[in-house]
């Protein structure tokens, strides 16, 4: 029998969420010049692209955005070629959800090869059961679920529409 989705969030309220979370990310960073998102692959990066475009209208800052992209099976054979170097940067690692923390643990792995100024980690989704060590500094909608569910964000030509809890 196939599981039911359930619609967690809707265009319009992943709209009010990631608003809410720009902002969060020009408070912590009000007193820089220019922040870096980093997209992880495929979810992450179009979640850093609307939150960057949402920064460029709300506060003064330069903004970067970046993607990278993690092999889930194989997460330490990356190669990272960021046009930009990082050195003294102030980061925001982005993913659409915090499932186990693996994918983000590996992500930040990849980028700490450069000495960065600031690193945080924003999501839109955060389940609250991890493997791995990790918090999300920044958080769209904090859900507990079940191992057993799915958490899944639709996204079509770039834009988000929808999440669903499966």
């Amino acid at each position: 029998m196939k599981k039911k989705k359930v619609v967690v969030l809707d265009k319009e309220a992943i709209a009010h969420k990631l608003r809410r979370m720009a902002y969060e990310i020009w408070e912590h960073n009000s007193d820089e010049q220019e922040i870096t998102l980093i997209g992880i692959e495929n979810g992450g990066k179009s979640i850093a692209d609307a939150l960057g475009t949402l920064l460029k209208e709300i506060c003064p800052l330069q903004v970067n955005v970046l993607s990278v992209s993690i092999n889930k099976k194989n997460p330490l054979n990356h190669a990272l070629a960021f046009e930009d170097n990082l050195t003294d940067k102030s980061i925001v690692l982005v993913d659409d959800v915090a499932n186990s923390g693996k994918t983000i643990t590996y992500s930040l792995h990849a980028i700490l090869s450069y000495n960065l100024k600031r690193v945080m980690v924003a999501v839109l989704v955060d389940r609250k059961h991890k493997s791995f060590p990790i918090a999300s500094d920044i958080v769209g909608l904090s859900i507990a679920t079940t191992l057993q569910e799915h958490i899944e964000v639709e996204i079509l030509d770039g834009v988000i529409n929808s999440v669903f809890l499966q």
